[in-house]
Formats: structure tokens, C-alpha cells, sequence
């Protein structure tokens, strides 16, 4: 396959979708496409006109994880180790990117492709969709998506899945807080959409201060947390959207 087929980018209205695009390989993460992928985030960080990113999977699979046959074909310790390193860089972008990044899975998520959907901000999964960290099955603990899973997951159910490998469903996942929203699979653009409009509809300044305090503070200790929440709240008090939606819903009650 031409390397830049393999992830699909598509614009309407702010929203940014990014297609992993192997349907046949079930959009196993291959360094080919995980540079394709990082190539595109950074590209879209960088672009004042996209307001959310969807990430999602063509044909049966949202995600397989990493391309294990390339794995097996490049057996070396540092080949792994890039590898690794590259993975984690995609999804550390994505929590750092400025837009709310959303997971649309419509299939499996296994491994790193469950990780993928881990380190995305929200979450949005059809009623069949299935996830799992199952290199154990293996012999290979998934260590790098136990990063992204324990700081979704309580940690005994992270561990579960972790030392198990065993599938949970899209509404287990949703009760464990891997995924915010399940709806049947012909409902799942439409759930996205919901989503990707309120989130557009709000103040795109708000959203990044926001999305960045977020994931700072959780690396802090309360005392920190608190005194950068504030700092960025000031901030955001000073914005001209701040002002304008203030004074509209003050304006509003007294009418």
C-alpha cells in the first residue's frame, strides 16, 4: 500500500477526521503509519481552524495494535525501543495537541489500538465494539498502553485487563471509563456529531486553556493544581469570549 494512503484526513465545518487506513491489517500500527499519524497531529496543532480531531478506523477494526508481523521481521532490541519511543510520541501528542481529540470506535480495540483509544481526551464506541490488552496472551505484557489504561482505569481494573487480556464490551468499557459515550453502530456518526457540535459551539480559547490545564494539574500536587488553575482561570476571565458570554448570561436573566 502507498504510504500516503495510509491515514485518511478529512475537514468539514472544524472538525478534523484522521482514518487509520489498513482495513486489511485491521489498522495494526506500523511505523510507517504511526509517522503518517504524528505527521498529522503536529500538522493539525498548528491549524487555528480545527476545533476537534476524531481519530477513527477503516473497515472491521478500529485497532489491532502494532504491526506484530513487522515486529517479528525486525527483531532487534533497538528497533524496539524506536518503536516504542515513536508510539509513545503519537500518543503524548495527542494529549498535548490543543484540540479535544475523540475516539470513534466502531470495532476492536486491542493493545496499543486500545492505548490509542486510552490516550484520546473523550471516546465514542458502537455497542459491538470490543476492547482489550492482550499481549499477554503472547507472552508479551502490554506496558506501554498500561501507561494511557491506568490513568483512565481504576487500577485494579486496569491490572484486570493487564494480566488477563481478556475483551470487555463497549458498555463495560464505558463503566470502567475507557469510552464517555456507546450507541448501536448505525448511530455512531451521529453520536460523534453530537459531540464534535457541542464541543465547536463553545469558546475555542476556553477549550485549549482548558484542555491544557486539565492534563497539567493531574501531574501536580493539590497546592500546585490549585494556584495554576487559578492562574489560568484569570487568564481565561481576560479573553474577550469570557467577557462577551459573561455579560450575554447576565443580560439573559435580567430579561
Amino acid at each position: 500500500m502507498n504510504q500516503e494512503t495510509l491515514l485518511l484526513r478529512h475537514d468539514q465545518d472544524g472538525v478534523v477526521t484522521l482514518t487509520l487506513n489498513r482495513p486489511a491489517q485491521f489498522n495494526a500500527l506500523s511505523t510507517e503509519l504511526l509517522a503518517e499519524l504524528q505527521a498529522a497531529l503536529d500538522k493539525v496543532s498548528a491549524d487555528e481552524t480545527a476545533r476537534v480531531v476524531v481519530i477513527a478506523g477503516a473497515g472491521k477494526a478500529f485497532c489491532a495494535g502494532h504491526d506484530l508481523k513487522q515486529m517479528r521481521a525486525n527483531h532487534d532490541k533497538g528497533y524496539m525501543q524506536a518503536l516504542f519511543k515513536q508510539c509513545g510520541r503519537v500518543m503524548t501528542t495527542i494529549t498535548e495537541l490543543p484540540q479535544p481529540v475523540i475516539a470513534r470506535v466502531h470495532g476492536i480495540a486491542t493493545a496499543a489500538g486500545c492505548q490509542l483509544v486510552a490516550s484520546c481526551d473523550l471516546a465514542v464506541a458502537a455497542d459491538v465494539a470490543k476492547f482489550a490488552v492482550s499481549g499477554i496472551n503472547v507472552g508479551l505484557f502490554c506496558s506501554t498502553p498500561a501507561v494511557a489504561l491506568s490513568r483512565n482505569l481504576g487500577r485494579k481494573q486496569a491490572l484486570e485487563m493487564l494480566l488477563t487480556g481478556e475483551f470487555i464490551d463497549a458498555l463495560e468499557a464505558q463503566r470502567r471509563g475507557l469510552v464517555n459515550r456507546v450507541c448501536p453502530a448505525d448511530a455512531l456518526d451521529a453520536e460523534v456529531k453530537r459531540l464534535t457540535d457541542s464541543i465547536c459551539a463553545k469558546s475555542q480559547t476556553a477549550i485549549r486553556m482548558g484542555k491544557q490545564l486539565f492534563y497539567r494539574q493531574l501531574e501536580m500536587g493539590l497546592a500546585g493544581a490549585y494556584q495554576l488553575a487559578g492562574e489560568t482561570m484569570a487568564c481565561n476571565m481576560m479573553t474577550d469570549d469570557a467577557v462577551v458570554g459573561i455579560d450575554g448570561f447576565m443580560n439573559k436573566k435580567k430579561s
